[in-house]
């Protein structure tokens, strides 16, 4: 895709920001206190964001795989471990500080096999210009790898095992025995999904560098719920037609499916299959918090031996430690690993100034580096690949963040970020940026974003986000600046659902979502571009460009809220708005769901610096909480599609509508080419609206990442 490249002046609001002032790099290395000053309702964040050095620190370690922990870890004679390598930090800091530049261990190429996590703690720190930096060497392929790789498969000679494959695929399937390679902690299928406890995934099964599938049927598409002839099933659910009656030597079969919403899905093992009935029956602690089960909603059926019958299905006998799998290609040398590290691969615990940079995280049960505490912490340059959960979370601390990293077949999402007093709203100020994350939530489909968002004043720019059933970013808290992202081809199996989405409380206010780029989601579902759920409020949508999705913007019930120069291209409508508190959500203000009052009362709203920075929550309760007061939609472009929808009754006495530039050419660029910069002649601007400075969203090169041109 090709942008023009321009320099004009655009407006955020009602501040200027020059377009021309700043690269694609001065973008992802703001401080925070110049965010604070172009963006409006965003908070100053923090200081200056880490970066490693480009070059030689002070002191220098070596690490290799075929180095020595009896060496002095020179380029000639490496360590072996990571672990020495961290204590010879601690040693040198102990007798003689940091030195200036501060310390670099560089690793080797080779694949470094985890059984345990790489801990880092505060003694392991760097300081102020003198970091601590763990890096691949010249770009060399350094692998972090929580699994092993397996070889040794056979066919299969068992006669009661074949009896249970169809026998057009018997000589297809292989077998190998996992406690014979000393591999006995298979780990435990889990209820995951919508609501419960993040977990890590049971040992799983990749060939050539791909996650395979868990024996399943259907294979493709979903089996339907039945109707009960009761109409009611409390405990489990119908089943249409007789395929169950396959499986009855499995004692271990799971269920997956979205039971009740279509933004909602589970996994939960089954108690029993009464074929008579056409009835499966769940055991009660899996924990589908009561949603119950509507006939024709979408289910599967796994772990099932019976339905191992295509190419790259894989199936784990856990009491014999059998794997049966049918390779999809033939097998090679180290073609197959299996996960087995439930932990993270690494883990900071109020470490501050460490650098981890060039090197790949992979084949984890668990995430791939967790930051809790400390500050100006990076992650810069890594890849993150076949993890059962996530691949960063920051948590805590301040100014830590993850750049230029690239993530796919997360068993969850990718990047979690958490930090900031909401009490105080003093900001964190960690930050994502210049990422791609891409097929994503393979196990937890839903909620389960590429970057999540939690907190106060965290700064999300320049990723590039797609192929996911779900949501791409899922924001809350206060302060947050979300802008020059790329996300396309997401929600692809849900409903109800944005690729940016935040909801259901009247107090996270102060975010501004800008200048993203977002195209080619389903139109045949409820799918939104930028998603304002529930009552959300207080939070400006500027700048952004949506083409191909259902919906723009839902901003559904909320107040406060600014939409305002963006550009909308065929899109069924451009904008939804609601005032849903006055018809199916009275439940929020009659007393019966006490949840919007609750978050509200959670927060010091009525006093400083709540009540100065957000002074419409004061009266907020007394003043008709349902209707959505306060909203604008002002200078928008909306071309194809429709415009805008006003449900509930609602008119443009409540919202304002102003100066909107729709269903007429606007005379983009080339919109053949999906070139949508509005020409230098667009009627638009004679209305107001302002330059989107398009050519600097998604991602950029820089020293952790070459885009090919």
């Amino acid at each position: 895709m090709k942008w023009e490249k321009k320099t004009r002046e655009a407006n955020v609001g009602d501040r200027a920001l020059p377009g021309a002032a700043f690269s694609r790099r001065d973008f992802a290395k703001l401080t925070f206190g110049t965010l604070g000053a172009i963006l409006p309702g965003a908070q100053s964040m923090a200081t200056d964001a880490p970066t490693a050095l480009a070059g030689a620190s002070g002191v220098e370690f070596y690490v290799a795989t075929n180095g020595s922990d009896q060496n002095p870890g020179t380029k000639s004679r490496p360590f072996a471990t990571l672990e020495h390598s961290r204590d010879r930090v601690r040693a040198v800091k102990h007798s003689r500080g940091l030195p200036t530049g501060g310390i670099t261990v560089w690793l080797r190429e080779g694949v470094y096999t985890r059984s345990e996590t790489f801990e880092l703690g505060p003694e392991d720190s760097g300081e102020e210009g003198s970091p601590v930096i763990y890096r691949a060497y010249q770009n060399e392929k350094v692998r972090l790898v929580g699994g092993r790789s397996i070889s040794g498969f056979g066919l299969i000679r068992n006669e009661a095992v074949l009896r249970r494959i169809e026998e057009r695929y018997r000589d297809k399937i292989l077998c190998l025995n996992l406690k014979n390679l000393g591999i006995t902690d298979f780990g435990q299928l889990l209820p995951r999904g919508f609501g419960l406890p993040v977990r890590p995934a049971a040992l799983e099964l990749f060939f050539q560098g791909q996650p395979m599938t868990l024996a399943r049927w259907p294979n493709d598409g979903w089996a339907k719920i039945g109707t009960p002839p009761d109409g009611a099933n409390d405990n489990g659910f119908n089943y249409e037609g007789d395929r169950p009656l396959r499986w009855r030597e499995d004692d271990d079969i799971w269920v997956h499916g979205y039971w009740m919403w279509d933004w909602s899905e589970s996994y939960l093992k089954v108690e029993s299959i009464n074929p008579q009935q056409r009835q499966i029956t769940i055991y009660p602690a899996n924990g589908i918090r009561g949603q119950g089960f509507k006939p024709g909603q979408r289910y599967r059926a796994l772990n099932i031996l019976e339905e191992l019958d295509e190419p790259g299905e894989w199936f784990l006998d856990r009491q014999t430690g059998e794997l049966y799998f049918w390779p999809p290609a033939p097998l090679g040398r180290d073609d197959i690993d299996v996960s087995l590290l439930d932990r993270p691969l690494v883990h900071m615990a109020n470490a501050s100034h460490v650098t981890l940079q060039g090197l790949s995280f992979e084949c984890a049960r668990g995430s791939g580096v967790e930051i809790a505490g400390g500050s100006k912490n990076l992650i810069a340059g890594c890849d993150f690949r076949n993890l059962g959960t996530f691949a960063a979370k920051l948590d805590g601390g301040t100014a830590n963040g993850v750049v230029g990293c690239n993530m796919s077949e997360m068993g969850q999402g990718g990047i979690i970020l958490i930090g900031g007093d909401r009490q105080t709203l003093v900001p964190a100020g960690h930050f994502a940026v210049n990422n791609h994350i891409s097929r994503y939530s393979r196990w937890v489909r839903t909620y389960s974003a590429a970057i999540n968002i939690e907190g106060v004043g965290h700064h999300v720019a320049h990723n590039l986000i797609n192929q996911a059933p779900h949501m791409g970013i899922f924001l809350s808290g206060n302060d947050h600046a979300v802008e020059l992202n790329e996300i396309h081809d997401i929600a692809l199996e849900t409903s109800d659902v944005g690729a940016i989405y935040m909801g259901r409380d009247y107090t996270q206010r102060g975010n501004v979502i800008r200048y993203n780029y977002i195209h080619d989601l389903p139109v045949e579902t409820s799918v939104n571009a930028i998603y304002l759920d529930d009552c959300w409020s207080g939070t400006e949508v500027y700048g952004n460009v949506v083409y191909r999705s259902h919906r723009g913007v839902l901003l559904g019930g909320g107040r406060d809220n600014r939409i305002a120069n963006n550009v909308f291209i065929d899109c069924h409508p451009g904008i939804v708005i609601d005032a849903r508190g006055l018809t199916w959500a009275r439940f929020w203000f009659d007393g019966r769901d006490p949840t919007l009052r609750e978050r509200l009362e959670a927060v010091p709203y009525n006093r400083p610096p709540y009540s100065t920075r957000y002074p419409q929550l004061l009266t907020l309760w007394q003043d008709e909480p349902a209707l959505p007061k306060g909203n604008s939609v002002v200078r928008n472009v909306c071309y194809g599609g429709e415009w805008i929808e006003l449900r509930d009754g609602l008119s443009a006495r409540v919202i304002e509508i102003e100066n909107n530039y729709v269903g007429i050419n606007p005379r983009f660029v080339d919109r053949a080419r999906l070139n949508f910069q509005l020409r230098e002649d667009s009627p638009a601007y004679k209305m107001g609206f302002q330059r989107i400075p398009i050519e600097k969203i998604g991602l950029y090169s820089d020293e952790y990442r070459t885009l090919v041109k």
